[in-house]
């Protein structure tokens, strides 16, 4: 995926610069550690470049590019016009002057970014009594469902009150309802999927009004009140989540 950044010749090192830090910022939002992150600035350039560097990523396999910013100067516009004979030039009102203008881009790796993602991710995590469990720490913000919601049992009223539950949120995120098994074994596949959040409904539901929420990466449970699910939740598993950590 890339992105072209338009600037004014001359300050396109200054705006290298800030798209350096800010697609560095953004990489780390997602919670792998800065110590994982590092720039390769290049010696060599492309022939139309004057500024170029890659963000690596610290794989399994040593550090690897995942994204590259490039000043690439008026290179990709002139060509343009070059070519097709058409000029394309902008006309600055502040100076009163029209010009070429010089490209930023930034380019990142799909492939290489989901690879970062599900290998700093996955872990396979012993518990007490010799067990384990197969989780996939995804960033919230990142995981395809964000909520599972259990009746702890298939009678007395509680699938119902857990699917009403998942009709209420499935407007703001992704929820899925579940009821096969032992709720233990549903805990554990939401946690191989990277599901963040689970709720249970549970007899004591439909006379207080509460549900356990349980937190996928500390396993922490804590009791919550039904109309109090949204507001832990929503803030937590929107890509706005993300954004905010880049101011």
């Amino acid at each position: 995926m890339e992105m072209q950044f338009f600037v004014k010749p001359g300050t396109e090192l200054q705006w290298f610069d800030e798209w350096k830090k800010t697609r560095m910022a953004w990489h780390q939002a997602l919670g792998f550690g800065a110590e994982n992150y590092r720039f390769h600035d290049h010696e060599k350039l492309a022939h139309y470049a004057n500024a170029a560097s890659d963000i690596e990523f610290h794989m399994p396999f040593g550090f690897k590019e995942v994204e590259g910013i490039h000043s690439r100067t008026n290179f990709d516009l002139s060509q343009h016009a070059k070519f097709s004979g058409k000029k394309i030039e902008y006309f600055d009102p502040e100076i009163n002057e029209s010009y070429t203008p010089y490209v930023i881009e930034t380019s990142i790796g799909v492939d290489r970014m989901f690879l970062s993602v599900m290998c700093h991710s996955y872990e396979e995590q012993p518990l007490e009594g010799g067990q384990s469990r197969t989780v996939l720490h995804l960033p919230a913000a990142l995981a395809p469902i964000k909520l599972a919601v259990f009746p702890l049992t298939k009678k007395d009223g509680l699938p119902e009150k857990a699917r009403e539950i998942v009709a209420d949120l499935q407007y703001h995120f992704k929820c899925v309802y579940e009821e096969k098994d032992q709720i233990g074994k549903r805990y554990r596949r939401q946690d191989a999927i990277g599901t963040p959040y689970c709720v249970t409904v549970d007899n004591d539901t439909l006379v207080d009004g509460c549900v356990t929420l349980r937190d996928r990466d500390t396993m922490e449970q804590t009791r919550v009140k039904i109309e109090d699910l949204r507001g832990l939740i929503e803030d937590k598993v929107s890509i706005v989540s993300l954004l905010k950590k880049l101011k």
